[in-house]
């Protein structure tokens, strides 16, 4: 599921939780994609969200764009289909 372009009814509603991962594509070729972990959500799950860059460990506010996918995660596992 993407988030970002708010011109989708449906990308507009994405919400994430805690414990899901955010990955953002890179830009150029050979850029390498980064992936956060989520470490809490703003109102009713939307941005912005606490993250945890994995490449750095630095935890900022993050508001995704269209670059970027959330991978939604139940008990530890990543679901299937989403």
């Amino acid at each position: 599921m993407r988030v970002g372009d708010s011109s989708h009814a449906e990308e507009a509603a994405v919400q994430a939780s805690v414990g899901d991962r955010i990955i953002v594509r890179g830009h150029r070729a050979g850029e390498p994609d980064r992936d956060a972990e989520i470490m809490a959500v703003g109102a009713d799950g939307g941005s912005p969200y606490t993250v945890r860059w994995s490449d750095t460990g630095h935890e900022a506010l993050f508001y995704p764009g269209n670059d970027a996918t959330i991978q939604h995660f139940e008990h530890g596992k990543r679901v299937v289909g989403r």
